[in-house]
């Protein structure tokens, strides 16, 4: 175990670090400050495989031991990163749960630019225009590592992929899933720059999901939870296809929409290569 001389203990709700890291659960903060809250010890575990390691270690006294709680210590503490112990209540005013996880930890945040990507890198890519709610921006990222996508395109004014909500519901997938952000007339020149098709789901000239001609690297697009993708962007994908529903509702959660043509996509693809 680390020795606890790498480590500083605080007691006061009032301390600037408990304040400071308290005050990354806002967007400005976290826009301010470059970084953002990750809770709990598989996620971060998660982080540090995936080569990231926070900056800001927080630990709960009183936690139960564990292996890799050790090795993630010892690693923040090998890169000059602060390690803090408090009481659970801190730790719950830090990240805004009652019930909060042993342990939580501050990272800079991600490089989300365009110009970071490499669509080579995979064959299937995600991408949502205006998903405002964090949950399901979570669900498609870890949408994203499940069927082994690139990462997920943000369009237009999306949920914060770095908020505390968002990143708890990747279940640890903002470390392995590249994010970038972008305008829509900034993400079509640079998709339109290369290999890429562009998939929606949709009812206008549209084909059934299942028998559609899909190509990789395949891009595909997700619009607003309550409005759906505005006809010009539908408009400009090169293939649009639509998903029975034989109920009452018309339409999927965007979350679910999107993981149905991935794990499609998937399978045609993984096919086509045989």
């Amino acid at each position: 175990m680390t020795p606890p001389s790498h480590r500083r203990e605080i007691t006061g709700f009032s301390n600037p670090t408990v304040k400071f890291l308290r005050s990354l659960r806002e967007k400005k903060h976290r826009k301010a400050a470059g970084k953002f809250l990750a809770e709990g010890l598989r996620l971060l575990t998660d982080a540090r495989e995936s080569g990231h390691v926070p900056e800001t270690l927080v630990m709960a006294k009183g936690r139960d031991a564990h292996p890799l709680l050790d090795e993630l210590e010892r690693e923040v503490a090998a890169r000059g990163g602060d390690i803090i112990e408090t009481s659970p209540d801190i730790l719950a005013k830090i990240t805004g749960k009652s019930n909060p996880q042993a342990v939580a930890g501050a990272f800079a945040e991600l490089d989300t630019s365009l110009a970071g990507l490499d669509r080579s890198s995979s064959p299937i890519w995600l991408v949502a225009q205006e998903l405002r709610d964090p949950g399901n921006l979570g669900t498609m990222l870890r949408t994203g590592d499940a069927v082994g996508a690139g990462g997920l395109i943000l369009i237009e004014d999306c949920a914060d992929p770095f908020s505390v909500e968002a990143v708890r519901a990747s279940m640890g997938a903002i470390f392995t899933q590249r994010v970038a952000r972008a305008r829509w007339e900034e993400f079509l020149p640079w998709l339109r720059s290369g290999a890429g098709q562009l998939v929606a789901a949709s009812l206008r000239e549209s084909v059934p999901y299942r028998d559609a001609p899909y190509a990789a690297p395949c891009f595909i697009l997700v619009g607003n939870e309550s409005q759906g993708l505005p006809e010009p962007y539908e408009a400009e994908c090169d293939l649009r296809v639509t998903m029975p529903m034989k109920g009452r509702a018309d339409s999927l959660n965007a979350a679910v929409a999107g993981a149905v043509l991935a794990y499609e996509v998937l399978e045609r693809l993984d096919t086509s290569e045989e």
